[in-house]
């Protein structure tokens, strides 16, 4: 969904949307597809799946009605392109995964595990959230600006530059929240305060059996929202076992060219038609 989104915005200068000639708005998709293909390029997937959001509504919102409350409604040249993008990417047979109550995020997570024990696996997103899914199988590539750039995270990256693990990535938005997904966290503490406590104490149960020895302004400010705390680190923790599955038979990487050559002629995506082509060619 944040791919979907991030074409809709990329492609749409100046208010002009990309239609079709029938009046079909196709700009979000066409960005989509255009990330896609720039990050099989770049990895050479043997295998690629599709998660998506099914809802306002899930669990997070269940345990915190704020969650993500400040987020706009759609722009209504968007609305339709969210089944349309699943009809283009069911053409290139990649699954569509996702389940209402449940985010996106959450059939990542787990779907990272179920896959990884038969290969390596990257997950491609512009949401540094999903740093907390690292391992030595699970790759995450955060897009960056530009095309074929990304940052690549493994345990030995994330901790050179974040300087914590993938588990404490988990306890650092419990502590400062996030603005994006409209969670507090511990009012007054920032990042830099909350990794520099992580690194000493190891994590939320560490700094909280330490209490003592913080800093008194620290130490009020973690008092005075410990439960908001705690709430926050359920928020930001990614499920790993949500009630989803697909098995590395279900999602080869094997597009079939003139299939997708006649969605794109339809859809008037006819600038990337040669595009798939080549991208096939060399898989």
């Amino acid at each position: 969904m944040a791919l979907l989104f991030r074409g809709y915005y990329a492609n749409a200068y100046g208010g002009y949307i990309r239609k079709t000639k029938a009046g079909l708005p196709t700009n979000a998709v066409y960005g989509f597809v255009k990330y896609l293909l720039d990050a099989c390029r770049e990895f050479r997937p043997t295998h690629v799946v599709c998660c998506w959001d099914m809802g306002s509504k899930t669990l997070r919102t269940d345990k915190f009605a704020d969650y993500k409350g400040n987020r706009p409604d759609a722009p209504l040249d968007l609305i339709p392109q969210f089944d349309l993008v699943k009809d283009v990417v069911s053409g290139f047979d990649i699954p569509n995964i996702g389940l209402a109550g449940y985010e996106a995020d959450d059939c990542i997570g787990t779907l990272s595990r179920q896959l990884s024990p038969h290969m390596d696996v990257y997950v491609l997103t512009g949401d540094h959230d999903m740093l907390q899914l690292v391992d030595e199988r699970v790759k995450v590539a955060i897009m960056k600006k530009g095309p074929s750039n990304y940052a690549v995270y493994d345990p030995e990256t994330l901790l050179a530059e974040k300087q914590l693990t993938a588990k404490q990535f988990i306890d650092l938005k419990g502590l400062i929240g996030d603005t994006s997904d409209n969670y507090p966290g511990v009012r007054g503490i920032g990042e830099k305060t909350a990794t520099k406590l992580l690194n000493e104490y190891a994590s939320i149960e560490g700094i909280l059996e330490n209490l003592a020895e913080l800093p008194k302004g620290v130490k009020a400010k973690i008092e005075a929202d410990v439960e908001m705390l705690h709430l926050c680190r359920e928020l930001a923790t990614i499920m790993l076992d949500a009630p989803v599955s697909c098995t590395p038979d279900e999602c080869v990487w094997r597009p079939e060219h003139t299939k997708i050559a006649a969605l794109f002629e339809e859809l008037e995506f006819n600038s990337l038609v040669k595009e798939v082509g080549k991208l096939i060619a060399v898989s």
